[in-house]
């Protein structure tokens, strides 16, 4: 049984996260030392070694609501700003007055930076802004007078932190996209094989008791009938539909309006048959085609398109006002099929042989004749009141040779 293909995302802000845990613990250890190597500064060692003390239990307990975006809830973010906070604050009850003015650390030192980006983590630039303005604040209020070197400390955390925080949204974005991309990915690779699948099997048999019904007739017709219905619908259902570049129609009774597709910037280049064939699909026009492109030559492909439009006709035409249509499209090896039935009362014995004698040659030369010059064929299947099918087939390599001749 084949395996579903899974989309495995990696967080790209996680290493972020681990980066943040290892400098808080290095910052803390750093501001430990520095107050170890200036010892003789503090007029109440108490409080600093109080203060310290509480700052390295906080920091290592607090490890695991920095491992990532969920764990750092948003009462963690506003008690850890707190004591950074707390730590400038508390700096000139433990340190010199004249310590301070002459550019002394505060008591955190350069951990506070770490509560600043552990908000730009979290919550983007906005966060970051709000948290490094209040740092910012503190540090003033401890120095008491806006100095140079507080000042250049507080805008590049201000700066460092609102970038990364800015940084992180992108980020998050960005992933957001990937992932979606991949979903859709793995979403179509799966259609794809379950297209290739069903088509190889559960198709394939009700194609085959739909065109043995019809010739054997009777209730086998009317089950065979009901095969093709079901077929149409599960090719529908895991082809999953196609958006025609340009398209305008109205419903078929009233009569098919089609505006052209956008011609390709290469008139060489192949031309997928699903985007000329969309444009018919309609109220009363079903169209099921495969889940990938179906590339063929240019010509050839809107040679066989014309000939499903001159088919559309016919039903159009000649099979009521309530008839509806389905155009079935297939990728086979070397070989593309389209097959266009309706529930129409279905063609009479020796009428198209009678058409073809009053002259009336729509089927004989805007069918079988566009496909016989490119080497393809067109059967036409049809039991009274059974409905109608016209199914057309054209190799790969159809319309190459002689447009090469033409084009010398």
């Amino acid at each position: 049984m084949p395996k579903r293909e899974r989309v495995m995302t990696m967080s790209v802000e996680q290493p972020l996260w681990r980066a943040l845990a290892a400098y808080r613990v290095l910052t803390v250890l750093y501001a430990i030392g520095l107050a170890v190597s200036g010892h003789d500064h503090f007029v109440r060692p108490w409080l600093a070694v109080a203060y310290f003390s509480f700052l390295l239990l906080w920091t290592l307990a607090t490890l695991p609501k920095v491992a990532g975006a969920v764990s750092c809830t948003k009462r963690f973010l506003a008690a850890d700003l707190t004591i950074a906070l707390a730590g400038i604050l508390l700096t000139p009850f433990a340190d010199t007055h004249d310590h301070i003015l002459d550019g002394g650390p505060t008591l955190p030192s350069i951990w506070t930076a770490g509560s600043v980006l552990a908000f730009a983590l979290k919550g983007g630039w906005r966060w970051a802004a709000f948290a490094s303005t209040a740092v910012a604040c503190a540090n003033l209020i401890e120095r008491g007078a806006p100095a140079r070197d507080t000042v250049h400390n507080v805008i590049l955390v201000c700066i460092a932190s609102i970038a990364l925080g800015y940084v992180v949204e992108v980020a998050r974005a960005s992933e957001r996209t990937l992932a979606r991309a991949l979903e859709i990915e793995a979403a179509t690779r799966e259609r794809e094989r379950l297209a290739r699948d069903i088509h190889d099997g559960v198709l394939q048999v009700l194609a085959m008791v739909q065109r043995r019904g019809a010739v054997i007739g009777g209730e086998a017709a009317e089950l065979g009938q009901m095969a093709g219905e079901q077929e149409v619908a599960l090719r529908t259902l895991v082809s999953g539909g196609l958006v025609p570049v340009s398209r305008v129609s109205r419903d078929a009774a009233e009569g098919a309006v089609v505006e052209a597709v956008e011609e390709p910037a290469d008139p060489t280049a192949p031309v997928d048959l699903r985007t000329l064939l969309a444009p018919y699909a309609g109220a009363r026009v079903a169209l099921a085609e495969p889940g990938a492109p179906v590339p063929l030559p240019p010509r050839a492909a809107k040679e066989l398109a014309a000939a499903v439009g001159a088919a559309l006709d016919n039903v159009r035409r000649h099979a009521g006002e309530g008839a509806r249509a389905w155009i079935l499209i297939e990728d086979e090896p070397g070989k593309v099929v389209v097959t266009v039935r309706d529930d129409g009362p279905g063609i009479p014995e020796g009428r198209l042989a009678q058409a073809e004698g009053e002259g009336r040659l729509g089927v004989a030369l805007s069918i079988r004749g566009r496909l016989r010059e490119l080497g393809g064929s067109a059967e036409l299947l049809s039991v009274p009141g059974q409905g109608t099918e016209v199914e057309l087939k054209i190799p790969k390599n159809a319309g190459t040779a002689r447009g090469k001749a033409e084009r010398r």
